[in-house]
């Protein structure tokens, strides 16, 4: 804020004649350009700093710096009662309603370094180190006055107490917020009350939301009475109507119907339908347990799963499933429930013309301009072809050590002989695909080794072994702060074709028996292209069969002939 001055008994006067009053006029501080206009029918109270071209119109305010060209109106109380770090260091059960998996949020704080705090706890070391990155942050932010900055617009609300309020953001109508961060361009709107949280860039808070010790991440819009306590949502994630409980809910999160319900869980690139349910309270040892769905997963209408439970990226959930399953070594599958039985039908997802489209979306909906969080969209990428891998191997060995079987009992879950075999089929296929596509990108180059076991990290796909690298300074000391461990994170996502590369070589050799040559390489490269164009013609035909004449029941509903209700459907839908 730019130099300010104390106003002259005359500004003081003009003030007092528009309807405005101070504890202490002496306590009001104002830029060099100030006009007395600027200040109308309004209480100050403790401490004011005012800077160029602000105005306070009919409202009180107390103990606030309000930045340059920013506009508070009609608000019932702006003020900081007492010291505070606006949110930051707030302590959020995460994951886990007991608070085993607890993470103090700041406003620098990415998806993966959240993500290293709630999951690595095997690393006390870890956790601790990263404790007192937030504390650094906590100390920094800590003030007696809370602060509006530039460009701002807090209007109609009631009470915005203990807020630091960052460049660009508004608050239109809020009812009541408290101990927190808006971040540049984030935004309240009507009827939301929020208390110690952070809104980071770009974030929304509409329509009722009900937000308590939560982490709103870059362009993540919570609304329509949305109720979210102890939860941390990342990246373009979206709730309206339902609820959360002590959720991490990574990139590209949603959630709209009312009577869906988030809990004690991870999620990334999730979709819950109508009615999605969990439970984590087994009535023994208290709500203690916890659920993973990986990357990509989606619940269909009435899904429920009782914790803890695992599932593998790009399954799909329907019906009720209370047998504490793992299918973790699964992408792409289906869990249904049959005859009250949790039932996996293996890699049929790849099949699915939902899948494919899903994927191409998120990219295109990436709307962040900070990209803290690092977030990967590669459809083939060393993590899933590892599960893909994994998968085959796992379903042989079913199969070879009971030939016969009709059936198969794995980790909780039937999976029937014929669907174990057609999954053989798509997981090999989906291999081949993979391994093409990622020898295409990147280059071999010695500093990028990609063998070993991948993670999906909040969104972003990474070896274990650069993760163990990173976290290991981490806890040398050789990373002190969120901006250089969020660094390290970047450099290898800058290089990830480059990894990619190296893991799908590595995985070509174990398959050959030998290191590839240059011409193997291509062939593989041709071999994947191939593949990849059938299971496009599988997940095409999928989609004309979404979109066929048998799908247009209930459009043209006045037509009186096929052509007429045809063309509607086609309208409608959006269809060539």
């Amino acid at each position: 804020m730019a130099r300010l001055r104390n106003l002259t008994p005359a500004e003081i006067a003009e003030a007092e004649t528009l309807g405005s009053s101070a504890d202490d006029w002496t306590q009001v501080m104002v830029s060099e350009d100030f006009r007395p206009g600027q200040l109308r029918a309004s209480r100050l109270e403790g401490r004011v700093e005012i800077a160029s071209g602000a105005r306070i119109v009919s409202s009180r305010v107390r103990n606030y710096r309000i930045g340059e060209d920013s506009l508070v109106e009609q608000v019932t109380a702006l003020e900081c009662r007492h010291e505070s770090a606006f949110g930051n260091g707030t302590p959020v059960a995460a994951m886990n309603e007991c608070g085993g998996r607890t993470v103090r949020i700041c406003d620098l704080m990415s998806a993966q370094a959240a993500y290293a705090s709630a999951v690595y706890r095997h690393r006390p070391q870890t956790v601790a180190a990263l404790e007192r990155m937030t504390e650094s942050v906590v100390r920094a932010r800590r003030s007696a006055m809370g602060s509006v900055g530039r460009g701002c617009r807090i209007v109609g609300a009631r009470f915005v107490r203990e807020m630091r309020i960052g460049d660009g953001a508004t608050i239109d109508g809020a009812s009541r917020l408290e101990e927190g961060t808006l971040a540049e361009g984030a935004a309240v709107g009507a009827d939301v009350k929020a208390s110690h949280f952070i809104a980071a860039e770009g974030a929304r808070l509409d329509n009722g939301a009900i937000v308590e010790r939560c982490f709103v991440g870059e362009n993540c819009i919570l609304s329509n009475g949305f109720t979210a306590v102890d939860s941390l949502f990342f990246a373009n994630s979206h709730c309206e109507n339902g609820e959360a409980a002590s959720v991490f809910a990574g990139p590209f999160t949603v959630s709209h119907h009312k009577s869906s319900l988030l809990i004690a869980g991870m999620f990334s690139f999730f979709n819950a339908g109508s009615g999605a349910n969990q439970s984590n309270h087994l009535f023994k040892s208290g709500a203690v347990h916890q659920s993973v769905h990986l990357r990509g997963c989606k619940f269909g209408s009435g899904a429920y799963i009782m914790s803890p439970a695992i599932e593998g990226p790009f399954t799909i959930v329907l019906g009720h499933h209370s047998s504490h399953h793992d299918t973790s070594e699964f992408p792409y599958s289906y869990l249904v429930e049959k005859e009250e039985r949790s039932m996996l039908m293996p890699g049929a997802n790849l099949t699915s013309c939902g899948a494919v489209r899903d994927i191409e979306k998120w990219a295109q909906r990436d709307r962040r301009r900070v990209r803290r969080d690092v977030v990967d969209f590669a459809e083939y990428n060393p993590y899933v072809c590892s599960g893909f891998v994994a998968a085959v191997n796992t379903l042989h060995a079913l199969a070879e050590a009971d030939p016969d079987a009709g059936s198969y009992n794995h980790r909780k879950v039937v999976i029937k002989a014929n669907m174990l075999r057609r999954g053989i089929g798509l997981y090999n296929k989906a291999v081949v695909a993979s391994m093409g596509a990622m020898l295409a990108r990147g280059a071999s180059a010695p500093d990028a080794d990609g063998s070993g076991r991948w993670l999906d990290i909040a969104g972003q796909y990474i070896t274990k072994r650069a993760v163990d690298e990173i976290l290991d300074a981490v806890d040398a000391g050789s990373i002190r702060t969120f901006a250089e461990l969020d660094d390290r994170f970047r450099a290898f996502d800058a290089r990830y074709d480059d990894y990619a590369h190296s893991y799908a070589e590595n995985l070509l050799a174990s398959l050959l028996g030998h290191r590839p040559s240059a011409q193997e390489i291509a062939e593989a490269v041709e071999a994947g292209a191939n593949a990849h164009a059938a299971m496009r013609r599988t997940t095409d035909a999928d989609r004309q069969r979404d979109c066929s004449p048998d799908m247009a029941v209930g459009y043209g509903l006045d037509s009186d002939s096929e052509t007429e209700i045809m063309a509607d459907y086609s309208a409608v839908r959006g269809l060539e």
